[in-house]
């Protein structure tokens, strides 16, 4: 009897502990939204002078922007990079209102990811790719939180590093974008004639997904794999509810207004800020599509099992954090 109670004492004091822990961590990372440790600053490189840094405040510049997080992808990067410029290229030669920009955030790699960002800005000028150094570790949540916040298109697309989905896919996302901005702009009426009808100005975001290949996946990964993800799939349910079904596919669009109050907000610096992403839609109700896109499993992959329990951490923290109220959502953007 006197195990039993010394027992459920101990068990008791580890869970108070353990809320304890939550608590005070999400407490800390209230004003995460707010940080910036250095100011972004644009360098030229054949120049060497300093570029302004625009805003996701200010008006847009470019027609699309493409924000690409890399850490330590000296040798995946050259590839997808090459792949999305001569696709660039190809738009602005078919249409010459298409114009873009390229974000590389560096966010703080230790190879020679700095110098390949910075022979394509030789290589394109610095208004067409731009590099934006971290200068240490931060979070892939981070990476593309500095991206979306300094850039300048009217749409702004996230993509990985690996080129895991092909660019061309943008299109699909471009697509569903316009048809749902419009259609929230008029509800249904044809906006093509309004002159006051800018896409920039409408809140919409579209997500990549790759749900449908999920049956393929379920059938090649190992058993415990597939036991972690469905466990994991089903703590996102709980915590950003239901209606996206892959919310990890790294290849999302945004309109700029919905960039801005998105990434205005977003606290979670790695893995999850996805799901907040998804959290933060519903709470500002941002309409959401999902288009499926092609992907293809490139080796170097920065996922892992180890990653599996810190995004658990990180989807409880944000429960926690926003359901309390101790994580606000600022609408003054």
């Amino acid at each position: 009897m006197e195990y039993m109670c010394l027992l459920v004492a101990f068990c008791a004091i580890a869970i108070l502990g353990f809320v304890f822990v939550v608590f005070f961590e999400a407490y800390k990372r209230r004003n995460n939204h707010q940080h910036i440790e250095v100011p972004a600053i644009f360098e030229d490189p054949n120049s060497l002078k300093q570029v302004p840094c625009p805003h996701i405040v200010d008006p847009a510049t470019k027609y699309i922007s493409l924000i690409i997080p890399a850490f330590n992808e000296e040798h995946r990067l050259p590839g997808a990079l090459d792949e999305t410029m001569n696709y660039l290229q190809q738009r602005t030669l078919k249409d010459s209102s298409f114009t873009y920009e390229v974000v590389i955030v560096d966010d703080g790699s230790t190879d020679e990811t700095k110098r390949v960002a910075f022979e394509f800005v030789k290589k394109y000028t610095v208004d067409k790719v731009r590099v934006i150094l971290l200068g240490r570790n931060h979070g892939k949540g981070e990476a593309i939180r500095k991206g979306m916040l300094h850039s300048r298109g009217e749409l702004l697309l996230m993509l990985d590093a690996d080129g895991a989905t092909k660019v061309t896919d943008l299109e699909k996302l471009e697509n569903q974008i316009h048809a749902v901005a419009k259609s929230e702009y008029h509800q249904g009426d044809s906006s093509n004639c309004d002159p006051r009808f800018r896409i920039s100005d409408v809140p919409v975001a579209v997500f990549g997904s790759r749900a449908h290949l999920e049956e393929k996946a379920l059938a090649t990964r190992k058993w415990y794999r597939n036991f972690l993800m469905k466990g994991f799939h089903l703590v996102v349910l709980l915590a950003s509810g239901p209606g996206i079904r892959d919310t990890q596919c790294g290849f999302k669009m945004f309109t700029r207004a919905a960039a801005r109050k998105l990434f205005s907000n977003v606290r979670l610096k790695r893995w999850c800020f996805d799901v907040e992403l998804v959290f933060l839609c519903k709470r500002f109700k941002i309409p959401i599509s999902e288009v499926s896109v092609n992907w293809s499993e490139i080796p170097g992959s920065k996922v892992n099992l180890l990653s599996i329990p810190n995004m658990l951490w990180e989807l409880v923290l944000m429960s926690v954090g926003y359901r309390t109220g101790m994580w606000r959502i600022s609408n003054s953007t």
